[in-house]
């Protein structure tokens, strides 16, 4: 079990899900992860593993113009001086700071190749409270058009090193805080289809990669690629019955050293 109480500035917190059945997605994800779920204000429910919060789910509004998706969020200490940073570094507002009661502080933004992502500031609320175990969070990538643009961006805005993979296609960065790596940067290519807009992707730890795709075809979800081999781990790239896109990832030794 990896616990953790509190998350380093600039590396990814929380992620979150808005969909257009939060029933449906609660059943979904309560059976492919294990998670249980407290409800919270607004209709926001905590989705917890061995009682610790592990992500949230929310309800997507009526109007919204996105589809059900999972958002990526960064740690700050200050978001309004963090959304001054995103401006200034290309980036742009899609949500402006404002307080979640008592939890904390947060933004939504694009960045500037339109990859939308968000940053939280907390209070009560610190984030994720378990990861790198089966339906926990363990990394995030950012699926871009142009890779050293996002890098450049997020090098600047997190605070982080982008270092480029020694690898043709696709093109990769991983950013480090330290010699951490935290997230990374996908360029996407040819094998993309043009209709998918740059995003940012969250990864799940799951037990076993292929049993993992089993119970999410068997639940009504997609698997759109994989499961395939990285140095990380064992991968797919899925999505739940109402759309949301997130991977799942059964973590290889060198990742859990890294």
């Amino acid at each position: 079990m990896s616990n953790v109480d509190q998350h380093d500035a600039g590396t990814p917190t929380w992620f979150d899900l808005m969909t257009s059945d939060p029933a449906g997605a609660q059943k979904f994800y309560g059976e492919l992860f294990g998670w249980t779920f407290l409800q919270g204000m607004m209709g926001y429910s905590m989705c917890q593993k061995n009682g610790r919060n592990a992500a949230g789910m929310g309800k997507r509004p009526e109007d919204a113009p996105y589809p059900s998706s999972w958002t990526v969020y960064f740690d700050s200490r200050d978001v309004d001086a963090t959304a001054a940073r995103v401006r200034e570094f290309g980036g742009k507002m899609m949500m402006e700071p404002m307080d979640v009661g008592d939890q904390g502080r947060m933004i939504v933004c694009a960045d500037p190749t339109g990859a939308v992502f968000g940053f939280w500031q907390g209070r009560a609320h610190k984030g994720a409270q378990i990861i790198d175990e089966h339906g926990a969070m363990t990394w995030c990538e950012v699926n871009t058009r142009d890779g050293l643009k996002d890098a450049e961006f997020y090098a600047k805005v997190l605070d982080v090193e982008p270092r480029k993979m020694p690898m043709e296609s696709p093109i990769y960065y991983t950013l480090h805080k330290g010699e951490k790596a935290v997230a990374g940067v996908l360029q996407m290519n040819h094998q993309w289809p043009d209709s998918i807009p740059p995003h940012w992707m969250p990864y799940f730890a799951v037990d076993d990669a292929e049993a993992a795709c089993e119970k999410i075809k068997s639940l009504g979800g997609q698997v759109m690629h994989g499961p395939f081999d990285s140095p990380y781990g064992r991968i797919a790239v899925v999505a739940d019955p109402y759309g949301a896109a997130f991977s799942v990832i059964k973590l290889s030794e060198a990742a859990m050293t890294a």
